[in-house]
C-alpha cells in the first residue's frame, strides 16, 4: 500500500519502550497504563502509543498521561508512516511508552510480521519489555523468554516483567530460572483482584463511560507498577534506545501534499453492482485555499461514540474545518452552523434506548443528511444512521435495521471505493478494520460504500447524497485526501 510519507528526516532521540507479551491477556495494558500514569505523576511528559487499531486502550493511555493516545498500525497506515506518526506524537515529550497488541510476533493474518508489535519495535528501534503471565509456571518461564528473545535477532528484549506471581517462593523460582536466560527481571506483579477494568462484548469498557472509576483504576495500576517494578531500570532501558532518523508527520503537510490511497487498475470480478469499477478517477481536488469561513464539522462524542483516531480531527482542522464535538446522548441540536457531520465508532447498542429517546437530535441529523451535506459514519455511526437498532428508533437516514448478534466480526480488510462519495473517488483503494457484534439488514445499499477484496469479496455500506456510511474503520493519516475531500464538500 502506498501512503504519504514525510520526506525531511530528523533525528528523534526520545527515550522509548515497547510493552509486549507472549499472548493477549498477559497484562500489557496493566503494565503500560500503570507505567504511563506513574511517570506522568512524577512530572514527565509521556507520549502514549498503542500498536494496532484498538481505540479503547488508547483512551486509558490518554487518561494516564493527559496526552492523546495514538495508534501505530502498520497495516492501516503502512510501515513508512510508523516512525513519522510516532515522532509526531512524541514531539516535546520526555519518554514514549508503546503498548503492543496480542502476542509479540502476532500480526495481520497470513502476512508474516506485518502489523505485529515486533515489527513496530524494529521500525522504532525500541527495546521491548516482555510481560509474562507466570501464574501457572516456574522454571519453564526461562524457556519461554529465551524463545521470544531469540526468535528474531532484530527485536531487542531488554527485560521481563512477571505478572500474576503467587508468592515469595513462586517469585524466587521464577527469578532463579531467568538468571540463566540473560534477560533481566524488571518487575514482579502479584496476583491482584482488587483492581479490575470491566469488559464487555468488544473488550474493555471505554474511559468515557466510567471516567470516575477509570481514574481510580489508573491510579491503582500506577501504584502496582511503583511497588512491583524497577522503574529506574525501565527508564535506563528506555534511554538506551538509539536515535531514530525519520520524517515527522504533520497534518497540514499531509493535506497539502494531497496524497490519496492507491487507485487500482482492477477490482473484484463481482464489480458490476453500482458501478463497482477500477477505472482511474478524476484527479483529486486541491486543498481548500483562503476559505472565507471555516466550515463547522460536527464530530459525535460522548459515551456512545468513543472511537476516533486523534489524527482525524487534526486532518479536518488542517483541511480548513472548525471541529466541534457534540454528544448525541445529551445534545438535542447539532452544533451551530454544522456543514458536515462525522460519526465514528463506539457502543450505540449499549445506549440504544437513550439515543432513540433523543428525537430532536435524530431529526436534526436526518434533516442534515437529506440536505446533501457531507456525513461520514463508521460502524457505530452506521448504526446510528439506520432506521432502528435493537428495536429503538435511530435517525432513519438509511433504509436498514440493526441488531446485536452473537457473532463477532473482526479483522483487517482491503477495500475499494465502489463509486464517488464525500470521502473517496471511485476506484480508491485503502485498508480498514472491522470490529463489531451487530448485524445490519441489508448490509449494503443500492450504491455500496466499499467493495471488500480481502480476505473476502463482498460489497458493504451505503453512499447516498452526501452520506458515506460503513462498518469499516479507516485511518485517515494513510489517506489525508479523505479529510480534504470531505471539507471541500462542506463548502461546495
Amino acid at each position: 500500500m502506498n501512503t504519504p510519507s514525510p520526506t525531511d528526516a530528523v533525528s528523534v532521540s526520545v527515550p522509548r519502550l515497547v510493552i509486549a507479551a507472549p499472548s493477549s491477556g498477559s497484562g500489557k495494558t496493566t503494565v503500560a497504563t500503570g507505567l504511563m500514569a506513574l511517570l506522568a505523576s512524577r512530572g514527565l511528559a509521556v507520549s502514549p502509543h498503542k500498536v494496532g487499531p484498538d481505540y479503547i486502550d488508547a483512551g486509558y493511555h490518554t487518561l494516564a498521561t493527559g496526552r492523546p493516545g495514538r495508534n501505530l498500525d502498520a497495516y492501516l497506515c503502512g510501515t513508512e508512516l510508523i516512525g513519522p506518526l510516532f515522532a509526531h506524537g512524541a514531539a516535546g515529550c520526555d519518554l514514549a511508552v508503546v503498548e503492543g497488541v496480542m502476542g509479540l510476533y502476532d500480526g495481520a493474518a497470513g502476512q508474516g510480521e506485518l502489523a505485529s508489535t515486533a515489527q513496530v519495535a524494529k521500525l522504532l528501534r525500541a527495546p521491548v519489555v516482555l510481560v509474562v503471565d507466570a501464574s501457572s509456571q516456574s522454571r519453564s518461564v526461562a524457556a519461554l523468554v529465551h524463545g521470544f528473545a531469540s526468535w528474531d535477532p532484530e527485536v531487542r528484549i531488554g527485560g521481563v516483567i512477571l505478572n500474576k506471581v503467587g508468592s515469595d517462593r513462586h517469585e524466587e523460582l521464577l527469578r532463579e530460572a531467568l538468571d540463566e536466560s540473560g534477560v533481566p527481571v524488571l518487575g514482579v506483579l502479584r496476583r491482584a483482584a482488587e483492581i479490575e477494568t470491566p469488559s464487555r462484548h468488544l473488550g474493555l469498557v471505554p474511559v468515557a463511560e466510567r471516567r470516575d472509576d477509570a481514574v481510580s483504576v489508573v491510579r491503582g495500576l500506577a501504584e502496582r507498577v511503583r511497588v512491583g517494578c524497577d522503574v529506574e531500570g525501565l527508564l535506563r532501558l528506555a534511554r538506551s534506545a538509539p536515535s531514530l532518523e525519520v520524517g515527522v508527520w504533520d497534518a497540514g503537510d499531509a493535506v497539502r501534499a494531497g496524497a490519496d490511497p492507491v487507485r487500482p487498475s482492477a477490482v473484484p470480478s463481482n464489480a458490476g453492482r453500482a458501478g463497482f469499477r477500477g477505472s482511474a478517477p478524476d484527479p483529486a481536488p486541491q486543498a481548500p485555499a483562503g476559505l472565507d469561513v471555516r466550515p463547522v464539522v460536527a464530530v459525535a462524542g460522548g459515551s456512545a461514540f468513543t472511537f476516533s483516531y486523534a489524527e482525524h480531527a487534526e486532518l479536518l482542522r488542517a483541511a480548513g474545518a472548525d471541529v466541534v464535538v457534540f454528544d448525541p446522548l445529551r445534545d438535542e441540536e447539532l452544533p451551530a452552523g454544522t456543514a458536515g457531520l462525522v460519526i465514528g465508532g463506539g457502543f450505540p447498542e449499549v445506549y440504544a434506548a437513550e439515543l432513540g429517546a433523543n428525537e430532536p437530535l435524530r431529526k436534526a441529523v436526518a434533516e442534515l443528511a437529506r440536505s446533501g451535506a457531507p456525513v461520514a459514519a463508521e460502524c457505530a455511526g452506521l448504526l446510528y444512521l439506520a432506521r432502528s437498532l435493537d428495536g429503538a428508533p435511530m435517525c432513519g437516514v438509511l433504509d436498514a435495521d440493526a441488531r446485536m448478534s452473537e457473532r463477532l466480526t473482526l479483522g483487517y480488510r482491503e477495500a475499494v471505493a465502489v463509486g464517488d462519495s464525500v470521502l473517496a473517488a471511485a476506484g480508491t483503494r485503502l485498508r480498514g478494520h472491522e470490529f463489531h457484534r451487530t448485524v445490519l439488514e441489508p448490509g449494503a445499499g443500492p450504491a455500496p460504500a466499499w467493495g471488500l477484496v480481502r480476505p473476502e469479496r463482498r460489497v458493504e455500506g451505503f453512499v447516498q447524497r452526501g452520506v458515506h456510511a460503513s462498518y469499516l474503520h479507516t485511518h485517515w493519516a494513510a489517506a489525508p485526501g479523505m479529510a480534504r475531500r470531505f471539507v471541500e464538500r462542506c463548502v461546495a
